[in-house]
């Protein structure tokens, strides 16, 4: 990389870089000892529930394997590739399965740490409820995959392709959104399909958690719920 296309970068310049590289690295780290001291703590003191076991097990497990998904991630990015000479990318694949499995470990702790400190609502299991609770569980999955197309945009640079909104540059639907054969192939590695699909996404979540907010007005909720779904939207709108 050096001496093919950064040949006139100074020693602080690649002092930032890699502070930064180096940074994450010994956060992520920290991140590790956080889960995995205490929980050993914990464990070998009897504080722990036999379900609970399992979940710091299966959380303990996933930080490892967040620790070393980031690792194949980042070797991705400085093997030599002789046909290109382009700027060394890390892999788009391996970057949305490193935020994926970022996403889920968070979002494991989140509810366990949650989970543990606030009681369960004991609400009654209307028709409403139920149907409240499958949409919420929908719009999750909706956000995780806007979130991972969003990956596969930083992975490919595809924010560099088209700069204005709605439209992408003087048309709604671009004309090189299936240049690559066959098909499928557009969705993962064309830039112009990942940016365009990363939008539809994005406004599809935001429309789906706008749905959620009104629905959910019209429901009973506890305080704690309501104030959930508020912050959502605002979050949403926000973002």
């Amino acid at each position: 990389s050096f001496t093919s296309l950064n040949r006139d970068m100074t020693l602080p310049e690649f002092k930032f870089i890699w502070y930064m590289e180096y940074s994450h690295r010994m956060w992520g780290r920290a991140v590790g000892l956080a889960y995995i001291l205490p929980a050993a703590f914990f464990w070998r003191r009897g504080w722990l529930s036999p379900p609970l076991k399992r979940r710091v097990l299966a959380l303990c497990g996933l930080v490892c394997f967040q620790g070393l998904l980031g690792w194949y991630m980042v070797k991705s990015g400085l093997e030599e590739k002789p046909d290109s000479h382009d700027i060394p990318r890390v892999s788009q694949y391996r970057l949305a399965a490193h935020l994926g499995s970022a996403l889920v470990l968070y979002s494991a702790s989140l509810w366990t740490g949650l989970s543990l400190l606030l009681p369960q609502h004991k609400l009654p299991e209307t028709k409403q409820l139920l149907r409240l609770r499958q949409y919420a569980h929908g719009t999750t999955a909706l956000i995780f995959l806007t979130t991972l197309s969003g990956a596969f945009v930083a992975g490919l640079d595809a924010g560099l392709v088209y700069n204005s909104f709605p439209k992408m540059g003087e048309r709604w639907i671009p004309d090189d959104l299936l240049a690559f054969s066959p098909i499928l192939r557009n969705i993962f590695e064309n830039p112009t399909t990942v940016q365009f699909d990363h939008r539809i996404l994005g406004i599809a979540s935001v429309t789906a958690v706008t749905a959620l907010y009104l629905f959910s007005r019209k429901i009973p909720l506890p305080r704690r719920t309501r104030m959930a779904v508020t912050s959502l939207l605002a979050v949403a709108c926000i973002q």
